[in-house]
């Protein structure tokens, strides 16, 4: 899709993870996602958390990361349409890392725009994948 910025090169395992955000933000956490070498697709614009699902299944993407007021939009949204396994409402990094740790696919926070945030996703995104291989 040509409105994607995808930042980031291959990381480990090829691993990608999709980010939207209800008002267009989201680059701290892909800068903590690229950090932790995996390759980030960030949707661009307002209402991004909306379209997570669908970049998800049109990249192959691992995972998803979708943020809104309440946690829940764009994972709802995901799951209902193309049957990823979901966490929402979370409000901290903690809760993503065990989400993904249980393998969720599409995670849905509020806002929590952060770096910390991003880089602890993907590392317990790799350590799963590094699991299971």
């Amino acid at each position: 899709m040509s409105d994607l910025r995808s930042p980031g090169s291959s990381g480990p395992a090829s691993l990608t993870i999709v980010i939207g955000h209800r008002l267009g933000k989201g680059q701290q956490v892909a800068t903590g996602v690229e950090a932790a070498g995996v390759r980030v697709v960030l949707i661009p614009g307002p209402a991004g958390d909306m379209r997570v699902g669908d970049v998800m299944d049109a990249e192959g993407a691992d995972l998803g990361i979708s943020f809104c007021g309440s946690g829940g939009a764009g994972a709802v949204t995901a799951k209902s349409k193309y049957g990823y396994e979901i966490e929402f409402n979370m409000r901290s990094a903690d809760a993503g890392v065990t989400a993904v740790q249980t393998g969720k696919q599409v995670l849905g926070f509020g806002f929590l725009d952060t770096e910390e945030l991003g880089f602890r996703i993907a590392t317990a995104l790799i350590k799963k994948r590094e699991a299971t291989s």
